[in-house]
């Protein structure tokens, strides 16, 4: 096994929406990384949507140029967009495509997080392959979409973010940049799904709870998981280092 070591690094410019891999990222003072669901649609009643809301998210192709602020969208029917995220015409091509009214609102310090006072998810890579050999026909890319981490630890073994919560858990460092668990991430519909189609496996998370459960590694402290549908630590970056740069070939220590 190779030294662990940070192998992919995936922000989320708009939430619900395609993830783009990049070669670092800066935590930002409200300890996420920069340009992780840094926009995000709303109704008009202030509910955002997303893969939890909506199964039409997984019809849009999307990637973003964070050296332009570029958006660029792909229907099922072959149109093709480009937005500046920062102008307009972004929200109103949505709304017609959601068909309700939509705003692109933007936080630039935090990024509309589900958990709001946390802040990366790390998973590693032998997680995603271990989970991907729980389905006929699943890769890794497809359990990597599926579970849409960013933080994805190389040189390690499968539910090696396991260890970082519980009573008396270690925390680790990325070159430097020490990352806290603080819980693990319950999972929602979106896993179950096909990340291009949208279409559910059947049976998805039956089968999930019970390989999660014969799997569930004995050094793991279990009290610290509510269920079983339960995979990927969310982390705390420290305010000592916020304003780092995290970056993809840094090197991984568990430390105390």
């Amino acid at each position: 096994m190779t030294a662990p070591r940070v192998e992919r690094l995936t922000v989320y410019p708009v939430k619900g929406l395609d993830g783009v891999d990049l070669e670092e990222s800066r935590i930002l003072d409200g300890g996420t990384l920069r340009y992780d669901r840094e926009f995000a649609l709303f109704d008009g009643d202030g509910e955002v949507i997303n893969g939890k809301r909506t199964d039409r998210v997984h019809d849009l192709e999307t990637d973003f140029d964070p050296a332009t602020r570029t958006l660029t969208v792909e229907t099922p029917a072959g149109e093709y967009r480009e937005f500046g995220l920062d102008e307009g015409e972004a929200a109103e091509w949505f709304s017609g495509f959601f068909g309700v009214d939509l705003s692109l609102e933007r936080d630039a310090d935090l990024g509309y997080v589900d958990r709001r006072s946390m802040g990366p998810s790390v998973i590693s890579t032998a997680t995603l392959e271990e989970v991907a050999s729980w389905f006929e026909g699943m890769a890794i890319e497809g359990a990597r979409r599926r579970l849409r981490a960013n933080v994805e630890v190389s040189g390690v073994e499968p539910f090696w973010e396991d260890r970082f919560v519980g009573e008396g858990a270690p925390a680790f460092e990325a070159d430097g940049v020490r990352f806290e668990g603080v819980t693990p991430c319950g999972r929602c519909v979106v896993p179950a799904r096909d990340p291009d189609t949208g279409e559910a496996l059947p049976e998805f998370r039956e089968r999930f709870v019970g390989k999660r459960e014969e799997t569930f590694p004995d050094w793991a402290d279990e009290s610290a998981f509510d269920h079983f549908y339960t995979l990927m630590l969310i982390a705390s970056v420290p305010e000592a280092d916020r304003g780092a740069t995290v970056a993809v070939g840094d090197p991984v220590t568990v430390v105390e």
